[in-house]
């Protein structure tokens, strides 16, 4: 899944700790998934969502290997 939370983060201009703190988590989670290493939960993905003021597909999408078994 790819994503462009960085961006989202620059618009708003906001840290990866300040977006942790909103949403509930650490920092190193926030690097996970802007990294690909970790996919988030639908709740993390709305909760940034509200954080964004955005709908979860405009900072998340799939790839065609997350079709894939």
């Amino acid at each position: 899944m790819k994503n462009n939370i960085r961006v989202e983060r620059a618009i708003k201009r906001i840290t990866q700790q300040q977006l942790a703190e909103a949403i509930g988590v650490s920092r190193q989670t926030i690097n996970a998934i802007e990294a690909g290493k970790y996919a988030p939960s639908a709740v993390l993905a709305l909760k940034m969502s509200s954080v964004f003021g955005k709908p979860v597909n405009e900072f998340f999408e799939l790839e065609d290997s997350d079709w894939k078994e």
